[in-house]
């Protein structure tokens, strides 16, 4: 983004409130991509993200991405084994019952966050909880709604959860991420994340629904190094399917450890569909894939 584009989506982002949806979103967009996209007649996935988001208002949307609500509905949709467990939902960081938890937890913001908002407690002993409490507030009040205009999580009050801790063998350290790409309804590509924090050992591969690696990429290039197929794959595709029946798009985020499948996390709009494809043309090719609502 260059110095001009820079200072007009800083400007943007302060003065959000005035503009309406959509034209938001076409700022915000041409800051990002470099183009004004095209709302009415949208062609890639990048436009149609943004079309969704204006125009897709399913209300169930507002559960599925609320990390504590959505489990009553994957426990109705595929059984409550592919879940990990809860500890406990506060509705601030002060809030959270220590004596409650186990030695080991994982702490995050049930609506939106990632990254420095997610606190990974292997041992309680040791934990250092005001600098959680620190991390769980600087980013409790980013509202994806008024950043992005993500409409599926419009009014839902952000909370922190404590969740059982997935204990992995994988090189990067933590679970790695497999997220399903659902197009109404088939999950056609997957993303296999590994090593988010580490670049030594990131690895960001796009597959189709055959493990055929993909030669596209968004954010980080994906790796030279191909990564073997998980012998429950087919599972996996099973497990997303179901999740993913009746959306025009969603991304199924799962993990799989020891040959057990548990779920992450449903998103709409991934990367708020402002994260450029490179090669560029792909946008287009999976925008061909994303048929929208009548």
């Amino acid at each position: 983004m260059g110095f001009f584009r820079h200072l007009i989506y800083t400007t943007v982002k302060h003065s959000g409130f005035l503009l309406s949806d959509s034209l938001y979103l076409k700022l915000v967009f041409w800051c990002k991509m470099g183009y004004m996209p095209d709302l009415e007649h949208p062609l890639t996935f990048s436009e149609k993200i943004q079309w969704l988001k204006l125009h897709d208002r399913n209300p169930l949307y507002h559960k599925l991405v609320d990390k504590a609500e959505v489990k009553a509905w994957i426990a109705g949709r595929i059984g409550d084994e592919y879940l990990l467990r809860t500890y406990g939902v506060w509705e601030r960081p002060e809030e959270v019952d220590w004596d409650s938890l186990p030695d080991k937890f994982v702490l995050k913001l049930t609506a939106g966050g990632g990254g420095r908002s997610v606190c990974i407690c292997r041992d309680k002993s040791s934990f250092n909880r005001d600098d959680a409490i620190r991390r769980l507030k600087a980013d409790a009040g980013r509202d994806l709604y008024k950043r992005f205009r993500e409409w599926s999580y419009k009014d839902v009050p952000q909370r922190i959860i404590a969740e059982e801790l997935l204990e992995t063998e994988d090189p990067g350290g933590n679970p790695p991420d497999y997220k399903f790409w659902c197009f109404n309804g088939k999950p056609l590509f997957v993303m296999f994340c590994r090593g988010r924090d580490d670049k030594s050992k990131r690895v960001f591969n796009f597959y189709d629904s055959d493990w055929n690696l993909m030669p596209f990429w968004r954010k980080y290039p994906g790796s030279r190094v191909d990564v073997p197929k998980p012998e429950n794959f087919g599972q996996m595709l099973g497990v997303a399917t179901k999740l993913s029946e009746g959306f025009p798009f969603v991304r199924v985020d799962l993990y799989s450890e020891n040959g057990r499948i548990f779920f992450s996390e449903m998103t709409f709009y991934p990367g708020s569909g402002t994260n450029p494809f490179h090669p560029s043309e792909w946008d287009r090719k999976l925008g061909d894939l994303l048929q929208l609502p009548q």
